[in-house]
């Protein structure tokens, strides 16, 4: 790609700076999950509670998560080699989809099994309802505070005017988008065992407590159905977002030697890193050699994430 090692370093620069605060926003949330898993079990412990042991799951799912998304940002910064001669950069996208798959499994069918032993077996809950409601409370401050309101508040200054569920749609960030979801989902579930078990005590049946934890694995099971169906898309090769690609073909049409774009097409090979080929149309009687250059300064300028460009010049 003709590109200058300034203007290469401040490329990688930037997307080193956007990869680094996806990493911490993993790390806060890790730490968060830790700490929340271990009060949960003790409070399912000395509560009984179905609905808190399946937060106690969810909370466990969550961090094995964490772990995972670590593994897949440290494996897509390895550099090109000749197996891998564009990166690894879709490991973060395995390593997400790993993520559904647990969150599902450990978290959703644990959830949903385990409400619906308690609706068919019912046992005599314990009497740490107060300090179930506590560890309730506190859990959802650290989901909150120390995880959810940072992912948010990037969320957002990345989506710009764009709708949310647009920009869930068409970012390539896949760390970003899972630390929203689960603690979204972390959130809502710390609601319904709190419901749950405040209606299990006061009608003294276990049948809310039970309905508690398999609303909390259906949540678990949409949440864990929505995270593989976007990171299936982006393992099987899905296009860069609508406006970068409009982005690109604007800039390649801005050169005064080109008559057209016949054909343009781009692959993104991780959350920051964009393929891009195009065959193009020169004006005749121009230096191809020059012209190329031209086109591939001009791509790098409108979008930065375009890591690597071919252009093939086709005749009139």
């Amino acid at each position: 790609m003709a590109c200058t090692p300034s203007r290469r370093a401040r490329l990688f620069h930037r997307i080193a700076g956007v990869a680094s605060e996806s990493k911490r926003l993993i790390l806060l949330a890790l730490v968060a999950n830790v700490g929340i898993a271990i009060t949960k079990f003790v409070a399912a412990f000395f509560s009984g509670s179905a609905a808190m042991l399946a937060e106690a799951f969810h909370s466990v799912a969550d961090t094995g998560n964490q772990m995972f998304l670590l593994r897949g940002d440290a494996v897509s910064r390895y550099a090109a080699n000749v197996t891998h001669p564009f990166g690894r950069g879709k490991a973060m996208y395995f390593w997400s989809f790993m993520v559904a798959v647990v969150l599902f499994v450990g978290g959703a069918v644990l959830s949903i099994f385990n409400g619906w032993q308690r609706i068919t077996h019912p046992v005599h809950e314990g009497e740490g309802l107060i300090f179930a409601l506590v560890v309730l409370a506190v859990s959802a401050c650290f989901e909150i505070g120390v995880a959810l309101v940072p992912a948010v508040r990037q969320f957002n200054q990345m989506r710009g005017s764009r709708g949310a569920w647009r920009m869930i749609r068409e970012t390539k960030d896949s760390a970003l988008i899972i630390v929203i979801f689960e603690d979204s989902a972390a959130a809502i579930g710390l609601f319904i065992a709190a419901v749950g078990l405040l209606l299990s005590h006061y009608t003294e049946n276990t049948l809310w407590d039970g309905l508690a934890s398999i609303l909390i694995g259906v949540l678990l099971g949409v949440v864990a159905w929505v995270i593989a169906r976007e990171m299936h898309s982006l393992l099987v090769g899905e296009s860069a977002s609508r406006r970068d690609r409009t982005s690109i073909r604007v800039a390649i049409l801005s050169v005064d030697e080109v008559h057209h774009v016949e054909r343009l097409l781009t692959m993104q090979l991780s959350a920051h890193e964009i393929l891009v080929t195009a065959d193009v149309a020169f004006d005749p009687d121009v230096d191809e050699v020059t012209a190329i250059e031209d086109v591939e300064r001009s791509i790098v300028t409108a979008c930065p994430e375009a890591t690597r460009i071919f252009i093939e010049p086709v005749r009139r």
